[in-house]
């Protein structure tokens, strides 16, 4: 969505619409749960467990290091990736409040 559309619009929907567009692809989901499961991870490391090329990791990681949802730290000439608490605590509140409701069908 462009910017000047995005402005007709609150700050909590569209930090939503970013948390979401981070989160829709299935290999971004691979790589939260795999953090969830192990705590952290280095990005060689995901290679190996995700069938994805290193480059293509790369750019998964990016966008979401970008909503900040994960943060890596640099080791060496490595990176260790792991979920940014904050961020993740941040989305799940975000999402519950719409999933709270209970709408019903005309």
């Amino acid at each position: 969505m462009g910017l000047t559309k995005s402005i007709l619009f609150t700050a909590e929907e569209n930090r939503m619409a970013d948390l979401a567009k981070a989160l829709a692809h299935p290999a971004r989901i691979a790589i939260l749960r795999h953090l969830t499961e192990i705590n952290a991870c280095v990005c060689g490391d995901l290679v190996e467990v995700l069938p994805l090329s290193q480059s293509t990791v790369s750019q998964h990681l990016r966008e979401l290091k970008r909503v900040g949802i994960i943060q890596g730290n640099i080791e060496g000439t490595k990176t260790c990736y792991c979920i940014n608490p904050k961020v993740w605590q941040e989305a799940q509140l975000v999402f519950a409040k719409l999933f709270v409701s209970n709408p019903s069908c005309c």
